[in-house]
């Protein structure tokens, strides 16, 4: 098979400085200090042999000018000609990996089969490209990305990896403990590394090699700040708990799919809705950020059903962060035998866009949208909905209809400078099944998020995690300011990265607890930031850092 070449390849081809190019550059690289538009110059000068000029040969002959000594470094000139400065606004950048095919536990009727590919993944996705590319390394996979991004002028120094690759969990420990070393290693820019061409038998090993590689990390100038997986709501259980903290792991994705039992067994799902309850409760109360995904149009439903079903969701689920990835007809899924027999009609686009755009205006304010949609490319959907652009259209129709969505992605300040003394602090409170949540934010006056803190306060009731770090402790669960992503110690006027918002918001939460009773404070630390919260008074737990208060 024939696949496409990595995004750093194609930059190399498409986008080499020739001398051409270089003088190009330069006079654009003028333009652009004198307060032109990066994208309005290039198309100025078109090249000589057709087309125009990528963005990623401004930032080449930018560095080649700041290392030559011709231009001092300026983050913020910087923002202005690099390719997508949407990837890292949020104030990480996110890396994706993806694992290699195997079983996967569940036999969903949606899910698509590809011999090539992990459980439900398809090879012309993009995420999955790079994967099949790589031959599902994970070094190669997050160092060519690693390059890719650092060729195109993003910030590389404060890394979320996302792993992907269907159920997480049902992979054997050995090889789960193999690929987030070498992952590690990719970040940590150890070539060779221990245990690099397989992961060893021997377990004890295997620990070792990682916990070399997270604590080289620590310092690294790739710094981990987020360790994501993807599993099932029946693998959570506190062994499951403790293993995944064992690998660094923050984040956890579960496919929640549906809050109908008789939805989910028509579709032969596997678990039902208490199952993801408990499951949600036990990630919560082992301070893991919780993102659940939901699945409109799913056999069965019809667009009036999954409106109830969605309003579910914040009855005490309330997941951190949702994507909502509509069904969709693939040939290569059982569910196509059932179209076939004219037992399954999937919604139209336009259902699809009334029903998200009637849905969105009801998110939290502490939940965060990812997705609306798989990036599954069009060519594979047999019928229904073929428009990638779907968050687009729904906000269009949104904005048509006077209604907004006040969700976290909808409301984050991205690059706009901050104002830190006229900031507001919130504290949005909200209870769940196992824990009293608040939500503390800085809010510019114009309700858009600075930084934002999720702090759990267990109940009494909550479940047993059998984690001595988190006895009788109120948890940390996340601390995020946005901003572009600087580099490490780097500087930025008006970037709410750098005004001590994150100190501020420990403080408040550290405050809040004390007024609720507790005396002691976790925080689920991802590798890179272990720092950070050492420097504010926590100390090294088995697998948290804590503080008494």
């Amino acid at each position: 098979m024939t696949t496409h070449p990595d995004r750093i390849e194609l930059w190399r081809a498409a986008h080499f400085a020739t001398p051409e190019k270089k003088e190009i550059a330069r006079i654009v690289l003028e333009e652009v200090r004198a307060g032109k538009n990066a994208t309005d110059s290039l198309r100025r000068y078109p090249l000589k042999g057709g087309g125009y000029m990528g963005k990623a040969v401004l930032v080449e002959v930018y560095k080649e000018m700041v290392a030559a000594g011709e231009v001092e470094e300026d983050a913020r000139f910087l923002e202005k000609i690099r390719m997508k400065p949407m990837r890292s606004l949020s104030g990480v950048t996110t890396v994706t990996v993806l694992t290699k095919p195997y079983p996967c536990p569940g036999k969903c009727i949606f899910c698509p089969t590809d011999v090539r590919m992990p459980k439900s993944y398809l090879p012309d996705e993009p995420g999955a490209m790079r994967g099949l590319q790589h031959q599902f390394d994970p070094y190669d996979q997050v160092r060519s990305r690693l390059d890719a991004l650092h060729a195109v002028g993003h910030p590389t120094d404060k890394i979320e990896l996302l792993i992907l690759g269907g159920t997480w969990s049902s992979y054997k420990r050995d090889y789960q403990e193999w690929f987030v070393q070498r992952c590690f290693d990719a970040m940590n820019e150890t070539v060779h590394g221990e245990n690099k061409d397989k992961h060893a038998q021997d377990s004890s090993a295997n620990s070792e090699y990682l916990l070399k590689a997270q604590a080289f990390n620590e310092t690294h100038s790739h710094r981990n700040v987020g360790l994501v997986i993807e599993t099932r709501p029946d693998e959570i259980n506190p062994d499951e708990i403790r293993w995944l903290r064992h690998l660094g792991v923050t984040k956890v994705q579960m496919g929640a799919q549906s809050f109908d039992d008789h939805i989910l067994e028509i579709n032969k799902r596997g678990h039902d809705v208490e199952c993801t309850r408990h499951a949600t409760a036990l990630l919560r109360a082992a301070g893991f950020k919780i993102v659940l995904h939901w699945m409109p149009n799913l056999l069965g439903a019809t667009p009036e059903s999954d409106r109830l079903d969605f309003a579910k969701l914040w009855s005490g689920f309330c997941p951190d962060e949702i994507k909502i990835y509509p069904n969709q007809l693939l040939a290569n899924a059982e569910l196509y035998e059932y179209w076939q027999r004219g037992e399954f009609h999937p919604f139209t686009t336009q259902e699809l866009i009334d029903l998200i755009a009637d849905i969105k205006p009801s998110i939290p304010r502490y939940c965060r949208v990812n997705r609306v949609i798989r990036d599954i490319p069009s060519t594979n959907v047999v019928e229904g909905n073929r428009r990638t652009s779907l968050r687009q259209d729904v906000q269009d129709e949104m904005k048509r209809r006077g209604t907004r969505c006040e969700c976290v992605r909808c409301r984050e300040v991205r690059g706009k400078q901050v104002d830190s003394p006229s900031l507001r602090l919130d504290d949005l409170t909200y209870e769940t099944d196992s824990a009293e949540e608040h939500f503390i934010s800085f809010v510019t006056a114009d309700d858009k998020l600075a930084g934002f803190i999720r702090l759990s306060l267990p109940h009494q009731d909550s479940p047993e995690t059998g984690l001595t770090d988190l006895a009788s402790a109120a948890l940390i669960r996340e601390v995020h300011v946005y901003g572009q992503a600087l580099a490490v110690g780097a500087e930025k006027s008006g970037s709410a990265q750098h005004t001590g918002l994150g100190t501020r918001l420990l403080t408040e939460a550290e405050r809040i607890a004390k007024t609720h009773g507790f005396e002691r404070m976790a925080v689920i630390s991802a590798i890179g930031t272990r720092g950070y919260y050492l420097d504010r008074g926590f100390e090294r737990g088995e697998l948290y850092l804590v503080k008494g208060i």
